[in-house]
């Protein structure tokens, strides 16, 4: 399956979750990237895929969620660093400077993710999304300093236009003990 698109539906209920990843997957040729409980008792159901498939279920998946939808997105065209750095399990090399970027939500920190990647030539290492981070969700990306400038750049500003900025940082020159942080 060519995966180009992303979708994502944030859910108020875990129980309600099951049953709309349930109905995502039913209703397109979409895979499934993430579903799982998230911070706060909420539940996330991640998809891949062509455009119109994830479209189509996102939709179903919003209409099966009865009254537990919190957020719901699509995002066209992803570059592939997201998807890479959403199913990244074992390290990347580490590649000149760091940069981090921070969101209270998970949604615009893909947004912010994908508008970095296409922003400059670097390399996401991690989207790291809700688990054990109270609802927030953070990306990490490497690359020379000026490309990580440049990416940085783009991610925030998705980030900060929607009001879900937690913080942005650029380490020029790491040591390398903080990439075994990293993934």
């Amino acid at each position: 399956m060519s995966e180009k698109s992303i979708g994502l539906i944030e859910l108020s209920s875990v129980a309600s979750g099951f049953e709309v990843a349930d109905t995502m997957l039913k209703a397109g040729n979409v895979r499934l990237l993430l579903s799982r409980s998230i911070c706060s008792g909420k539940y996330m159901v991640l998809i891949g895929g062509e455009t119109a498939a994830v479209q189509a279920a996102v939709a179903a998946g919003a209409t099966a969620a009865n009254g537990c939808l919190i957020d719901q997105f699509v995002i066209a065209n992803v570059h592939p660093e997201v998807f890479t750095a959403l199913g990244r399990s074992t390290p990347a090399e580490p590649n000149g400077a760091l940069g981090i970027l921070e969101s209270f939500n998970v949604a615009t920190l893909i947004q912010g993710a994908d508008a970095a990647a296409k922003a400059a030539a670097v390399t996401l290492l991690e989207i790291r999304l809700a688990m054990a981070l109270g609802g927030k969700a953070f990306c990490t990306m490497t690359g020379d300093v000026g490309s990580v400038q440049s990416a940085m750049a783009a991610g925030r500003r998705i980030i900060s236009d929607a009001g879900v900025l937690v913080n942005a940082v650029l380490i020029s020159r790491p040591h390398p003990d903080v990439y075994r942080e990293v993934v």
